[in-house]
Formats: C-alpha cells, sequence, structure tokens
C-alpha cells in the first residue's frame, strides 16, 4: 500500500462521521452559511454581494454532495445517478 492510499484509509472514517453529521443536520448548516453571509455582506456593505452569494452557493453544493442528500452517489463524478428508461 502506497502512503496515498495509507491515508485515505484514515481518512474515510472521518469522512464517514462528517457526511452523517452533515445528513443529521444539513438545515442547520445551510441556515448557518446564510446567516454568516447576511452577516459579511453587510459588514461590507453591499460591495461584494455578488462574491459572497456564489461562495454561499458553492459551500452548500459542497455540503449537499458530502451528505449524500439522494443517499446514492453518481458515476463517481459527483453527478446524481441516471434514472432507469421508462418500462414500455
Amino acid at each position: 500500500m502506497g502512503l496515498l492510499d495509507n491515508l485515505k484509509a484514515k481518512l474515510n472514517p472521518a469522512k464517514d462521521k462528517v457526511s452523517g453529521l452533515a445528513q443529521q443536520h444539513g438545515d442547520k448548516i445551510q441556515h448557518g452559511l446564510d446567516k454568516a453571509a447576511k452577516v459579511v455582506d453587510e459588514k461590507t456593505k453591499g460591495k461584494y454581494s455578488d462574491r459572497i452569494q456564489t461562495g454561499t452557493g458553492k459551500a452548500k453544493d459542497a455540503m449537499d454532495r458530502l451528505a449524500h442528500k439522494d443517499g446514492t452517489e453518481g458515476p463517481g463524478d459527483g453527478t446524481p445517478p441516471a434514472s432507469p428508461p421508462p418500462a414500455s
């Protein structure tokens, strides 16, 4: 086993735990992100609103991917799995 494989094996339990916490507390995390974005936007007097919104959106997307919202993963690239073809 190489160094990278060793590191992945040791970090996998932590990732699983974080994923579980993200599933349990996703709504609280998203609320916190919105609240933090609002405070930062107010402190900067709206000067960076577009960047704050972009960053907040990316953080929410990352949290959703980590929590595996639908309980399944796609083909390994973060996309949802393909839906089955309709029955004929």
